[in-house]
C-alpha cells in the first residue's frame, strides 16, 4: 500500500508570514494538529509545519503571545516530508526516525500534496506497522531549549 492511498488530499497549508490566530483558526476549521507551511499558495514547496504543541510550547510556555507572532516564528522546520509514492512502511520509518506524528506528502515536483498522520495509519496499515509508529513516536523527546529550537 502507498501513502496516496491513505493521506488526505489538499491540506491546508499557511505561508511564512501566516499569523498564528489564522493558522489556529485553520487547524480548528479542518479539525486538525498540524498545518505545512510552505513557500506560496502556488507552488506549495514545503519549508516547515506549525503544530498545536509548537504553538503551545514555542509562544505560551516562553510568555510570548501568539496573536503577535507568525508560522514562521514557531514552525518546525526543515520538515519531515514523506512522497505519495512511499510505501507505508517507508512512511512509518520516517515518522519513527524524525519522532513525528504527522507529515507534508510531496509529489515529484516537491509541492504539499497531501498530509499524512499517525492516525491515518492506524486507521489503514497493517496492526503490527501501526503499533510500532505508535511506540516509536511516542517515546519521550528532546527538550526543547529556550530559543524555540529543539
Amino acid at each position: 500500500m502507498r501513502v496516496q492511498e491513505i493521506m488526505t488530499r489538499e491540506p491546508a497549508c499557511c505561508t511564512r508570514d501566516t499569523r498564528i490566530e489564522e493558522v489556529a483558526r485553520m487547524m480548528r476549521e479542518h479539525d486538525c494538529g498540524g498545518i505545512p507551511v510552505v513557500l506560496n499558495a502556488d507552488d506549495r514547496v514545503p519549508l516547515g509545519m506549525v503544530t498545536d504543541r509548537d504553538i503551545v510550547v514555542r509562544t505560551i510556555a516562553h510568555g510570548r503571545n501568539p496573536l503577535d507572532l507568525t508560522a514562521g516564528q514557531v514552525m518546525t522546520s526543515p520538515v519531515v516530508t514523506v512522497t505519495d509514492h512511499d510505501s507505508l512502511e517507508e512512511c512509518s520509518q520516517k515518522l519513527e526516525e524524525n519522532q513525528v506524528r504527522r507529515a507534508p506528502v510531496v509529489d515529484a515536483k516537491g509541492r504539499c500534496c497531501g498530509i499524512v498522520a499517525q492516525a491515518d495509519l492506524a486507521r489503514r496499515a497493517p496492526g503490527n506497522l501501526t503499533a510500532e509508529v505508535v511506540r516509536t513516536v511516542s517515546q519521550p523527546q528532546k527538550t526543547e531549549r529556550d530559543d524555540g529550537a529543539v
